[in-house]
């Protein structure tokens, strides 16, 4: 995993990522920008350009790449604020734009405050694998060419707002999950148990066994949905419950490994959370 190469003091990747997150984000003041009299690509290129500068001023490696990604994540939250308001056929995907880079802030962010030992720049999710990028561009795609020669479909508001209450509910039961699970939440399956590490069932576990799971799970269809993405909804809820019926299953069998009858009485009471999927079989 790439990592930060010194370990700066308790807390501080958290407040840096923060602080540059909402520098990004700063980008909601560009019309104002436009309205004293810059044209909107040169006012928008002078601020990339100025970002940058400013980041390289104050930040050396590996500060910078803490700095680079969270700004990054700001500046799209902030373009996809902008985007929801515009009066266009893109305004939906301006609630993406916004969903997408909170929910992978905040992933970083969580992290650093809750787990700050198993902090590094992966935590940011942004190079999850090959398989995730590859959905993300062609739910792009599949918008951009829809929205072009079928401009109605993307102004389903209803169908749009039930996939943001999908992804709000997805965003939060994760971050609850996170927060829950502390120290013992990873975002790698981990095949060796540490001295720290205990069996949480309470809170959101005591709802579902993997709820981070679950709200990832409805996360990542919601989006779908957000975007009145017909072929790309169902390639997606199909690839993600593949996903984690194999992910549960791996997890549970280090956790049987870890905890022992402890998490079997548990697997007995608590269900998964995620739609016909029930962790790996266990032969009596």
């Amino acid at each position: 995993m790439a990592g930060c190469a010194a370990r700066a003091p308790p807390g501080s990747e958290a407040r840096l990522s923060l602080a540059t997150f909402l520098l990004g984000a700063s980008v909601l003041a560009l019309p104002l920008l436009t309205r004293a009299g810059l044209q909107g690509r040169t006012g928008l290129a002078l601020y990339v350009a100025g970002l940058n500068a400013l980041l390289l001023l104050l930040y050396r490696p590996p500060r910078y790449q803490i700095a680079i990604r969270a700004c990054f994540l700001g500046f799209v939250f902030g373009c996809g604020v902008l985007l929801s308001f515009s009066q266009s056929s893109w305004n939906h995907f301006g609630w993406y734009m916004c969903s997408l880079s909170l929910f992978h802030y905040s992933e970083y962010l969580v992290t650093a405050v809750n787990n700050p030992k198993s902090l590094s720049l992966d935590s940011f999710l942004l190079n999850h694998s090959l398989e995730y990028t590859v959905a993300a561009l062609s739910s792009w795609i599949e918008f951009t060419l829809e929205n072009i020669f079928w401009p109605e479909l993307k102004q389903i508001t209803w169908i749009s707002a039930t996939g943001l209450l999908m992804v709000v509910f997805g965003e939060c039961l994760r971050k609850a999950a996170m927060f829950t699970a502390g120290s013992n939440f990873n975002h790698v399956v981990q095949n060796e148990k540490s001295e720290t590490h205990t069996l949480v069932t309470s809170g959101v576990y005591a709802w579902f066994r993997h709820p981070s799971y679950v709200g990832w799970f409805y996360w990542s269809i919601g989006t779908q949905v957000m975007l009145c993405n017909p072929i790309c909804g169902v390639s997606y809820a199909l690839t993600v419950w593949r996903f984690f019926r194999d992910r549960t299953e791996e997890e549970e069998i280090s956790l049987i490994h870890f905890f022992g009858e402890e998490y079997l009485e548990y697997k007995k009471r608590v269900p998964t959370g995620l739609p016909f999927i029930k962790g790996v079989k266990v032969e009596l």
